[in-house]
């Protein structure tokens, strides 16, 4: 890959020795989701001593990150001002990624970071949340996290019935492994800001998605389409709108809450195969 001429060669080198297995890895956390919050740091690189000295301790962590211009630190708190520090939100820099091209954990296309709209960030962050708690299960022993991919990494295209471009881009694309069995769902994280009729639409382009065959040629499965909602009342929405889908298509998706979304995923493989 092409590094920008902005970042000369021999500073990216200089500066990825000075960066930990541990560092390397935050940053590739923040290349594959985009966004964490401190909390999400903390659950990820931080694992062992009380939570008060983890949190010390991904503080300490982050700051020197952001020091070293390796990743934004953004100015939005999440959780209020009495948050303070623990409420900061974290991106990958310009020369984040810069540092991951020359040998770190991952490639792939520079995204640019910006300050973008709460909405914008609550919803990055909700999908991250899911991130976070797949690794946590993993560790566990609570099914192995084999795939996670996000925007838009895990974007698929085919041809409509009237030879266009049709895109679908899930929030995630995740495989999980329980029992000598793979499970995989396109997730879709709804915060209640689009309308049903626009659910629909979204819905009905993963149904023509499965009839074009193309993801069953190529993985084998067509995986669940879940969706994660943070309401009972919602999550009821939705339903209902699945429930009017063709008969054949209501089979490809779920519907739960956000925190239900690691057991969903675990056993909602049963997408339909070509």
């Amino acid at each position: 890959m092409v590094r920008p001429a902005s970042i000369p060669a021999a500073r990216v080198e200089g500066l990825r020795r000075r960066l930990s297995p541990r560092d390397l890895a935050v940053l590739a956390s923040l290349h594959r989701v985009r966004l964490l919050s401190l909390a999400h740091i903390r659950r990820l690189a931080v694992t062992d001593g009380s939570p008060r000295a983890r949190t010390r301790r991904a503080q300490l962590m982050m700051t020197r990150l952001t020091e070293l211009g390796v990743v934004v630190r953004f100015s939005r708190i999440i959780g209020g001002v009495r948050a303070g520090s623990s409420g900061y939100i974290y991106g990958l820099s310009g020369l984040g990624q810069a540092v991951l091209d020359t040998g770190g954990p991952l490639g792939g296309r520079r995204r640019r970071v910006w300050e973008s709209r709460p909405y914008f960030q609550d919803h990055m962050l909700a999908v991250a949340e899911l991130y976070v708690q797949l690794v946590e299960r993993h560790r566990l022993g609570q099914g192995e996290l084999l795939a996670y991919d996000a925007e838009p990494a895990n974007w698929r295209h085919f041809t409509g019935a009237g030879g266009e471009l049709v895109q679908i881009k899930p929030d995630a694309y995740v495989r999980l492994g329980r029992a000598a069995i793979e499970h995989s769902s396109f997730i879709e994280v709804d915060l209640s800001t689009e309308t049903l009729p626009t659910i629909q639409k979204k819905s009905q382009r993963y149904i023509d998605y499965w009839r074009s065959g193309m993801e069953q040629q190529w993985r084998g499965v067509f995986p669940k389409v879940v969706w994660l909602v943070e309401t009972e009342s919602r999550r009821a929405g939705i339903a209902s709108v699945i429930g009017k889908l063709a008969l054949d298509g209501q089979a490809l998706f779920a519907v739960g809450l956000l925190g239900d979304g690691p057991r969903l995923l675990g056993g909602a493989d049963k997408g339909a195969t070509a």
